[in-house]
């Protein structure tokens, strides 16, 4: 069981490393692709192209999704990756403004909309495939190893990117340093395709006597619409907050609390790893409390401290500082997201579960993986360095709300309607 699951969360891991180390080096690669008047709109270029990946994502999930739920868990797995791969070795590989002007910036697009169609299904096919492995009275224990495998990324792209910030001289790590990363994402894809071919289908999907053909599968989203806004709703907490914490906070903490760059990713391996311990833990805890206590108690918690926190990191900046207050968060949003992750995989109808949870996860990531663009406007508009304390609170407070409303069992389905 172990391996099936370091196996299927293999390909999470790369999507979520390519996304980081971009989040990461969103300066460095706003200098080289998209040179502006001011550094302020030369960032802002680059973070929204990091948005950009997540407007498709809704795209990838519901024609991905659909192929998936009708061909089979593991055939559609080999699929995301191999786009994934596309979008990973063009924006390695694209050469500078500098050298091959607009082209630049146009193929470093496209490649982020190739990872965010991939990445629309990713997770919502490791979280599926996750929950119908698992073992009875285990399914949190076992689907929250899905996350567990992005904060893995998120330290291994925090702990590269503290190395290359110590041992690279500021110049030539803005130049090209920034590249390295990106090339060490690319070595990897051989060795996730490898070991990603050796699955096996799911159980319970190979039992099912009838696999939906993808016009069936929209026709039953567009039904299932109810339980689809809510599973968004539930997500943008989860996604607000995981970006907060995790690709913003080296931009952050240089940008905005002018912060030594070193020190921002120290804080950022910190919370990849605090994230990989709570994670499973309050996902095994979901198994025996059941889903919605800790979903209401975190968002409710972060409705109440975000903003606070925030206001108090921004009052005197220090690593020590961002460091508590990353942890902070960090603690919200595993322990939230522990419990949220497979509570969405048993309210989807099971017929549309790949489709319906990825549509559900990846329009709510639409808008939460837009966080460091607009958390960079809102700081920049108001003056408040803050604010992004305050969006985190908005987003916790939907979630609040969409954990309050209790559903009813299908029992065609075995899911939860609303």
């Amino acid at each position: 069981m172990a391996r099936t699951v370091f196996r299927v969360a293999s390909g999470n891991f790369l999507e979520m490393y390519d996304f980081m180390v971009f989040g990461y080096f969103s300066a460095a690669i706003g200098r080289a692709y998209f040179p502006a008047s001011s550094e302020f709109a030369s960032l802002m270029f680059s973070l929204t192209t990091f948005a950009v990946g997540f407007l498709v994502r809704p795209l990838g999930a519901i024609f991905l999704g659909a192929y998936i739920d009708h061909i089979g868990r593991r055939k559609g797995l080999l699929v995301t990756l191999a786009l994934m791969s596309v979008g990973t070795l063009t924006i390695a590989l694209v050469p500078g403004y500098q050298t091959i002007g607009l082209f630049a910036p146009i193929l470093v697009v496209l490649g982020r909309l190739c990872q965010g169609f991939s990445a629309g299904v990713e997770l919502g096919g490791v979280s599926v495939y996750l929950s119908e492995m698992a073992t009875p009275g285990h399914k949190g224990f076992y689907v929250s190893w899905q996350s567990g495998s992005q904060q893995v990324a998120v330290a291994f792209a925090g702990l590269l990117g503290y190395a290359l910030s110590a041992w690279m001289p500021p110049d030539a790590l803005a130049a090209w340093g920034w590249r390295i990363p990106l090339i060490v994402g690319c070595l990897i894809i051989p060795f996730v395709f490898m070991i990603r071919r050796s699955l096996q289908e799911t159980t319970e999907f190979a039992a099912r006597r009838h696999h939906p053909r993808p016009a069936e599968i929209y026709r039953s989203l567009l039904t299932h619409w109810r339980i689809i806004l809510r599973g968004v709703a539930m997500v943008l907490m989860t996604t607000v907050s995981f970006y907060t914490i995790t690709a913003y906070t080296p931009t952050y903490g240089r940008s905005i609390l002018h912060l030594a760059n070193s020190d921002a990713l120290l804080v950022t391996l910190c919370v990849g790893l605090a994230n990989l311990l709570w994670l499973p833990v309050m996902g095994a805890l979901s198994d025996r409390t059941g889903r919605r206590p800790l979903l209401l108690l975190f968002s409710g918690l972060a409705v109440l401290t975000a903003y606070p926190a925030m206001s108090w990191l921004v009052h005197a900046p220090s690593f020590s500082r961002l460091l508590a207050v990353e942890l902070w968060l960090s603690f919200l949003y595993a322990s939230y997201n522990g419990a949220m992750v497979v509570h969405l995989t048993e309210i989807v109808p099971a017929q549309v579960r790949t489709a319906g949870f990825s549509v559900a996860y990846s329009l709510a990531t639409t808008i939460g993986g837009s966080t460091p663009v607009l958390a960079t406007y809102l700081i920049h508009a108001t003056g408040n360095r803050a604010m992004p304390g305050a969006w985190l609170s908005i987003a916790a407070a939907i979630g609040f709300v969409a954990s309050l409303i209790r559903g009813k069992p299908d029992p065609a389905s075995g899911a939860t309607l609303t």
